[in-house]
């Protein structure tokens, strides 16, 4: 399949992670910089004006300890600043300019216009002179202004500073889910081994480990694939062959008889091939079962409907088959694995019992633990081949010429996904084989115990 282009895949990371994160982090910055200077130029605004009062108040207090005299009507002095005194009886003593300031003062700090100019004026009075000093408000203004610029320097210096600091922080703080996805990236189609989740944030970390579990459960479900593909194409050679030969042989049949025979053999290599396929796709679905979580199964309720399923088969035989329940228990797990685990167990025991033998089903407990149990008067399983018949395919000796070899093996896998153990010994009742199945998981008694004593035979 075609792989996706790795400039595609980092727009889109940079489009829904990175640029978002950058748009509204810098956005917060530079709204908080625009506030703060804002806060800080009106501040400098308010203590420059604050600062040039005091600064006409202390002249004015200095002009009253020693007030200058002198004959001539102007006197050099600061342009922007304008001086007038006056004695107690109303005579001028000092004047910086003519006739800029209006001749009447008022005590304190007051604004005036005069020749189209604005003034701030401060003026104070003593015993024996009144001072009044006024600055240009238009200077003063220029200036208070110079100050102000000057105080938001530093926050227009910083925002830039901070916008770099916080892209080089995100920058590094993404880079392992960058690493991540350049490692998804790279990967080969078939290459389902799992994500390093080293040096991984707590926020990329689950989710690297949830692609790590998806990564397991598809490589399970490949290597079942390719599993059910080997089997099948090793198993279904010979049954396939067998029923070209008996097809091939029934087309040659001479006269009625031995077409009767042919087609009987026919029906027997059909027959075989559907069960082989069932068991074949029965042990492909337990292999790539999904993680679906247990839940609590009345295991004498389970058994009772794999009894009545199997009645049919065993009256045919005329076997005697039993199930002594006891008392009723719960186990967690599957109800359709474990009902395909103990139809293939009781298969294999009505196949094997002999004409007009015995199958017994029980329930018991072993040390705390749910044990259930499938025993058959049949030839049994030689101790060498007990641990053999759990490999796919193996006959052994006393194996049917219709088996396939795959019941026990669909057993043992039903068995071991719940974590229970499978058990093959000599049964010390009926002599055949014992298959005993142990569940591990501590059993839970129902609230209503089983119906009657526990004891149904055909």
């Amino acid at each position: 399949p075609e792989r996706a282009r790795p400039g595609l895949c980092d727009a889109q990371t940079m489009n829904s992670i990175r640029r978002r994160l950058l748009g509204s982090v810098m956005t917060a910055i530079v709204v908080a910089a625009l506030f703060q200077a804002i806060s800080a130029y009106r501040g400098a605004l308010q203590q420059a004006d604050e600062m040039f009062d005091y600064h006409l108040q202390q002249m004015a207090f200095a002009l009253r300890n020693g007030a200058l005299r002198q004959s001539a009507p102007e006197a050099p002095f600061d342009a922007d600043y304008e001086v007038q005194i006056w004695s107690a009886d109303g005579v001028q003593l000092f004047q910086s300019h003519v006739n800029r300031l209006p001749p009447q003062a008022v005590l304190g700090f007051s604004d005036v216009q005069q020749n189209g100019t604005r003034y701030r004026v401060y003026s104070i009075q003593t015993p024996a002179q009144t001072i009044q000093i006024a600055q240009d408000l238009s200077a003063r203004q220029a200036r208070a202004r110079a100050l102000a610029v000057r105080a938001m320097l530093p926050m227009a210096a910083m925002a830039p500073l901070l916008m770099m600091a916080l892209w080089w922080a995100i920058r590094s703080a993404l880079k392992p889910l960058e690493r991540t996805r350049q490692q998804v990236a790279a990967r080969a189609v078939d290459d389902l081994s799992p994500l390093p989740e080293a040096d991984l944030p707590d926020e990329v970390l689950p989710l690297v480990r949830e692609l790590n579990l998806l990564f397991g459960r598809v490589h399970t479900a490949f290597e079942a694939q390719k599993s059910f593909v080997a089997n099948a194409a090793h198993e279904l050679r010979s049954p396939l062959t067998a029923l070209k030969l008996q097809a091939q042989a029934l087309d040659r049949a001479p006269d009625a008889p031995t077409r009767s025979i042919a087609i009987a053999r026919l029906h027997q290599g059909i027959d075989r091939a559907v069960r082989l396929m069932n068991q074949l796709l029965v042990l492909a679905r337990q292999e790539s079962a999904s993680d679906t979580p247990p839940e609590p199964i009345a295991l004498h309720d389970l058994v009772r409907l794999g009894v009545e399923e199997a009645l049919p088969q065993a009256q045919e035989r005329h076997i005697d088959l039993g199930a002594h329940l006891g008392d009723a228990v719960q186990v967690q797990g599957h109800p359709d694995a474990l009902r395909i685990l103990l139809r293939n167990l009781l298969d294999n025991a009505l196949k094997y019992a002999p004409e007009r033998g015995r199958v017994d089903v029980a329930i018991t407990s072993e040390n705390g633990a749910v044990v259930l149990t499938v025993e058959d008067s049949g030839p049994g399983i030689a101790p060498a081949d007990l641990e053999k018949v759990f490999d796919r395919f193996y006959r052994s000796a006393e194996a049917t010429a219709g088996g396939s070899g795959l019941g026990l093996a669909i057993a043992q896998a039903i068995a071991q996904a719940h974590g229970a153990k499978l058990r093959l010994d000599v049964s010390p009742t009926l002599g055949g084989l014992r298959v005993a199945l142990v569940f591990t998981n501590p059993p839970a008694a129902l609230q209503t115990p089983a119906t009657g004593p526990g004891a149904k035979r055909s």
